[in-house]
């Protein structure tokens, strides 16, 4: 499957090239809303994920919102089961949370993601989730 055959209700967006060294994969990135709270549509190919990583805010900023909206993926915070994600299914990452998410290994994967406005709002890139520890989630969309 390609990204031209893969059917979502946002467009999937070009190469995520400013960010492929924080990516195990290829990911594309659509902005959705670019003013106010931004908005990104981010596809990724099968078995793509992004890496650990931390997103930082005072008085309200820095969590981060994910809303599956097309294909199967997974999110995790450090120390948690992974939860499975399917269209219409939504996450809220509080500010400090280290976590990755990304698609499974037989399923191409959107989200729309957001981070909450608020004070000194930023986002730390940590290390790559290891094959090990992404070879041992299922494979075909259930829940570890």
């Amino acid at each position: 499957m390609t990204t031209t055959d893969f059917e979502q209700p946002f467009p999937t967006g070009d190469p995520n090239d400013a960010f492929a060294q924080y990516f195990t994969g290829q990911s594309f990135n659509a902005p959705v809303v670019d003013s106010g709270v931004p908005v990104n549509n981010i596809t990724f190919e099968p078995a793509c994920r992004n890496n650990w990583h931390i997103h930082h805010g005072d008085n309200g900023g820095g969590d981060q919102i994910l809303i599956c909206t097309a294909g199967s993926g997974w999110y995790q915070a450090e120390g948690a089961d992974p939860i499975s994600l399917t269209p219409g299914t939504a996450v809220r990452v509080p500010a400090g949370t280290k976590h990755w998410h990304g698609a499974k290994g037989d399923s191409w994967f959107s989200h729309l993601a957001f981070i909450t406005p608020g004070e000194n709002v930023s986002n730390e890139w940590l290390e790559p989730v290891t094959d090990e520890v992404y070879d041992a989630l299922p494979k075909n969309g259930t829940n570890a």
